[in-house]
């Protein structure tokens, strides 16, 4: 998510200058860019083409709703991100199926409203299926007194640090990738995609 952040990117979207980071270490690798968000009624036409995988790393619980249950539905390799803002420690980082994550708001009402849909089963019914990235370390609440009158709202929030949400990312792409491997699908069919949201 960062790394594509330079000086020389400075006002330019994250998914073009990502892709063009892409495009630099390999001039082979296909990207496709589509800048959007997901919603329940554009999922899944907004995808390109078919992908094999998928790693949501959305941080509105409508889309991650709509991103889960297709990928249940659909048996497709999948997992979800919770949320790193106010996480400083890249070491407390875990994956579990989503019944076994603690410490997460966004993930918990992920839980809640994929149960109250019918999407998994309640409590106490073993593992659904869906694997999560998160962090079992608590939030460490903003200094608001360093936020000065009239600041922008991200002086108010939680914040991110780049050791936590890189982290997160390495975790997705290796649970998502285990998940792959253990799979069916032989290695070599695997031309398409994996997307990242």
């Amino acid at each position: 998510r960062q790394v594509q952040a330079l000086g020389s990117t400075l006002g330019q979207g994250k998914a073009q200058a990502l892709s063009e980071r892409i495009a630099d270490i390999h001039p082979a690798c296909s990207v496709q860019v589509v800048d959007d968000f997901v919603t329940p009624g554009n999922w899944p036409a907004l995808l390109p083409s078919p992908v094999h995988g998928l790693v949501d790393a959305c941080d509105q619980v409508s889309a991650k709703v709509a991103l889960t249950a297709w990928a249940l539905q659909t048996g497709l390799g999948f997992v979800t991100v919770g949320a790193a803002g106010g996480k400083r420690h890249p070491q407390r980082v875990d994956v579990e199926d989503l019944v076994q994550v603690t410490h997460d708001p966004l993930l918990a009402s992920l839980r809640h409203r994929l149960r109250r849909s019918g999407c998994v089963p309640r409590a106490g019914a073993g593992p659904v299926g869906v694997r999560c990235v998160f962090s079992r370390e608590p939030v460490l609440r903003p200094v608001t007194s360093a936020c000065e009158a009239g600041a922008p709202l991200a002086c108010h929030g939680y914040g991110s640090s780049v050791m936590v949400t890189a982290t997160f990312g390495m975790c997705a792409v290796s649970a998502l990738l285990d998940d792959l491997l253990r799979s069916d699908r032989p290695v070599a069919a695997w031309p398409s995609p994996i997307a990242v949201l």
